[in-house]
């Protein structure tokens, strides 16, 4: 090492310094001993976690450049900065004993804050304003999660071509006609107008730059050395975009407009609304059943041809969703009165079900000036807490998995997309020439065309099914937004129900549950968004766009949205299900989701004296009530004799299961693969004909169906074959197939769910990384269960709030604070998050400065 960079590590305090020769010898050998150990300890040991990465990446990189360099290709990177000890990727290694402590002096601080870090390195942020607060949480985010920002903003503006070339250019063209820039600059154009807003969001802003104006070649995070280029100035833009992200994510899901499209023209209007009900039989909704719904003042007028004969039999579409979001992205929260708790105080939880990643979507943090305390996750990117509780109240957050995104047929006058056919005239389109940076390549470019409803998403230049006068624009909620930042911001503050009702009320999109309870006893829920306020199926197919008779003609009032307070029961929860039963007097279609709510309902109802453990368990939870209730339909109609011995052995076991799809349960893998093998057997006759992608009814939905006819509006028989399939021979047939599936399953290893379904938590490069992610975890649990743990998705974040007069909160997200796969701190909550453990939340005070918890102290002063 030379001497220059071990100056610059000792004043790190990463290497004791030397400190000339000892008289005495044994002396000086014990301590050259102990500086040895040490120098093994945070240099050699920390590089050891990274080298199965390094040594497996570049094996990959030499056989790609001996094997498949055609003339002119580059490796990816520049082999020797990667690899030099000054500025290569050991830099990014970190010891146990690294030294988070620091001082920052700043200009353009208002006052001083201090940052103390805990033994997880969860920072507890006190400023003296709210502008230094907000640049300090810029700084911190910036510092320890400076590439998932960066990278996360290219996606939304569609500009990941720029580091990844070619093969992403297809995914840049659809965020940028999906318009999501053209959204996050309305957005930033209202905040804007807003001066405290402004100055908060520059605030943030200007902390992140402040951060990336230290970084030099050798603290570079490790992805940019990977990937070779270089993080650039943060803007409120970004910040804006990154909320789009959060918008597309959870609301540009909801939608199935294009699938619908196609169905239609295979099912009759009876058999599409009982294959993909908007109220299920068996609905728990979120606002109790019996609750009375004011009389609505719709303001639309209906179009003559709105109607089943129009939109059925009609033509279907060859585009779909080029790019789907999984709509499992939704979650689980409830709020307990304290009548039904051992303390007498409410207790708040939350746990979002989202992708999966290493560094976690969220970051832990407390924001403290003189007149605000907030505790909970913030979305590195963007200031204030996102979710979690202060001093007064708790809130938590799912989604609403409400449609608030339509496509319309667009017809152009000729091919240059200037203008469309509009209310009989021709109406001219604004053009944005998109250019798309593409890395060792000349740039590309792309005309998108706005219309009326939104820009054209599909057309003949991004679609080879859609002609050259012909095109699909869309319209979403999203596009035209105020400040969406602006509610966590008064949440962050709100000490009543009265408070939290105004934060919310200005939310728009992506629409969200918002669960709340205060010290003072209230318990609610509102289901808050800008929604449109729809005739009877309007929204659910693609609609023509000619004229304006199938726009949006108006939203539900913000005062109609469904909400809940303080019902007698003593409990509320959202699980992603559909808000309210048919009573509601509002069109409201979505992707919802029914079982976890029915199970948190039956847990719920039947629970007293609860206590925080009790709440613990309970997002814990394994139990596949929707197995419980489909699987005695199986078991009614199964032929044993037309069974294969190995079916008929997976059979007996699947019938002694408890319906627990923990992480050792056997009946859990049996049941899916047999339910898998049913949906098939029942579903892809009819429905392949309307797609590869066309989703199959809900599991919940063939429940119900086979439960009232077990033929499923003839959907059971096979209309490929010349005989009639029953019910009896599908579940058998299936079982035989799936035995056939285990079978070779558990001749590879076992049977064991979690050892089937294989969970994993990768890296944001997915499996460009592998070294970095977390795989083979031992968790159970489905989309279905109230632990809703799938492959590489599920819950983000669990939080537990009891609001007794000291708060109790506790929580765990399956990650770490710091974004560095060299650091302990990347992935050393995983474990914790895998077995259902906790930690407690520490609400620091401004006099607990000395406490033992605290282990690192950043200072932060003006110049």
């Amino acid at each position: 090492m030379g001497g220059r960079r071990l100056q610059e590590r000792e004043r790190a305090g990463r290497i004791p310094v030397k400190r000339g020769v000892d008289q005495v010898g044994k002396e000086k050998e014990r301590q050259k001993n102990d500086y040895i150990r040490h120098k093994e300890k945070i240099i050699i040991f920390p590089v050891m976690r990274l080298l199965p990465f390094c040594f497996s990446f570049l094996v990959t990189i030499l056989l790609i450049f001996i094997l498949n360099r055609p003339i002119g290709t580059k490796i990816p990177m520049p082999l020797g900065s990667f690899l030099s000890p000054q500025t290569g990727f050991w830099q990014n290694a970190e010891d146990t004993a690294y030294d988070y402590n620091g001082s920052v002096v700043i200009e353009g601080l208002k006052g001083n804050g201090k940052v103390y870090f805990d033994e997880r390195l969860v920072p507890h942020v006190f400023a003296e304003n709210d502008e230094d607060l907000y640049f300090i949480q810029g700084y911190l985010h910036a510092k320890f999660r400076l590439f998932q920002m960066d990278i996360q903003t290219r996606a939304a503006e569609g500009r990941i071509s720029e580091v990844a070339g070619a093969a992403a250019v297809d995914y840049d063209k659809a965020q940028r006609r999906l318009g999501m820039k053209f959204s996050a600059e309305n957005t930033l154009s209202v905040i804007e107008k807003d001066a405290e807003a402004l100055a908060r969001y520059t605030a943030y802003t200007n902390g992140v730059n402040s951060y990336i104006s230290t970084l030099t070649a050798s603290s570079l995070p490790l992805e940019y050395k990977i990937l070779n280029f270089k993080p650039e100035q943060w803007t409120n833009l970004k910040t804006a975009l990154l909320l789009k992200m959060m918008a597309q994510m959870l609301s540009s899901g909801t939608e199935r407009d294009l699938v619908n499209t196609n169905l239609r023209a295979i099912l009759t209007s009876q058999q599409f609304n009982l294959l993909y009900p908007q109220v299920p039989d068996s609905l728990m909704p979120i606002v109790p059943k019996g609750t009375i719904f004011p009389r609505p003042m719709h303001g639309y007028k209906i179009p003559s041809n709105a109607d089943a004969a129009y939109f059925f039999n009609n033509r279907s579409v060859a585009v779909s969703d080029a790019y789907p979001q999984d709509r499992d992205n939704g979650s689980n929260n409830w709020a307990v009165a304290g009548t039904k708790t051992a303390s007498g105080a409410p207790i708040l939880c939350n746990d979002p079900h989202l992708e999966l990643s290493l560094p976690s979507i969220w970051y832990e943090m407390q924001l403290s000036t003189p007149t605000s305390d907030v505790y909970g996750v913030t979305l590195p990117g963007t200031p204030y807490v996102i979710i979690g509780f202060n001093n007064d109240i708790a809130w938590g957050v799912t989604n609403s998995q409400r449609d608030v995104k339509d496509y319309y047929t667009i017809q152009f006058k000729d091919a240059s997309k200037k203008e469309y056919w509009f209310d009989s005239v021709w109406k001219p389109a604004q053009q944005r020439i998109e250019e798309i940076k593409v890395k060792d390549q000349s740039p590309v470019y792309d005309t998108v065309s706005y219309t009326i409803f939104g820009p054209v998403m599909y057309d003949a230049a991004f679609s080879d099914t859609v002609s050259e006068q012909s095109a699909l624009a869309v319209k979403w909620t999203a596009h035209h937004t105020g400040d969406e930042g602006l509610t966590f911001y008064k949440l962050n503050r709100a000490a009543n129900y009265n408070e939290y009702v105004d934060a919310i009320k200005t939310f728009e999109c992506p629409g969200q549950n918002f669960a709340f309870a205060s010290k003072s006893g209230d318990i609610a829920i509102w289901q808050q968004g800008k929604f449109p306020d729809r005739w009877q199926g309007q929204g659910q197919f693609i609609m023509p766009g000619t004229d304006s008779s199938y726009m949006w003609q108006g939203y539900i009032p913000q005062s109609e949205n469904p909400h809940a307070l303080n019902p007698d029961r003593g409990f509320l929860e959202s699980a992603n299900q559909r808000p309210a039963d048919g009573t509601y007097p509002y069109f409201i279609p979505g992707t919802y989701i029914t079982p976890r709510g029915i199970a948190i309902e039956h847990f719920l109802s039947g629970m007293n004296s609860i206590t925080v453990q009790d709440m613990m368990q309970l997002q814990n939870n394994y139990y596949n009530i929707l197995a419980s209730r489909l699987l005695p339909v199986f078991f009614e109609h199964i032929d044993e004799a037309a069974l294969t011995q190995e079916a008929k052995k997976y059979l007996g076991l699947v019938k002694q299961w408890d319906y627990e799809a923990g992480p050792a349960s056997v009946g859990q893998t049996i049941y899916q693969c047999w339910l898998d093998s049913v949906q098939r057997n029942i579903w892809t006759d009819e429905l392949s004909k309307a797609g590869p992608l066309t989703p199959a009814p809900e599991e919940q939905t063939l429940m119900e169906l086979l439960k009232i006819d077990t033929t499923a509006l003839g959907f059971v028989d096979n209309k490929n074959t010349a005989v009639i399939e029953t019910l009896t021979y599908q579940v058998s047939v299936a079982l035989n197939a799936a035995a056939k599936q285990l079978a070779e399953v558990e001749r590879e290893g076992n049977l064991e769910w979690s050892a089937f379904k294989k969970p994993a938590i990768y890296h944001l490069l997915k499996s460009n990384l592998p070294s970095f992610a977390r795989t083979d975890l031992p968790v159970g649990g489905w989309g279905n269960t109230i632990n809703a743990v799938k492959k590489s998705h599920g819950p983000s974040w669990r939080m537990v709030v009891q609001l007794t007069a000291a708060t109790e909160a506790f929580g765990v997200y399956p990650g770490g604070q710091n974004g560095n796969p060299g650091s302990r701190f990347y992935d050393n909550s995983v474990d914790n998050w895998v077995q259902g453990k906790y930690y407690q939340l520490w609400m620091m005070k401004p006099d607990e400065a000395k406490d033992s918890r605290v282990k690192w102290i950043m200072a932060f002063s003006k110049s």
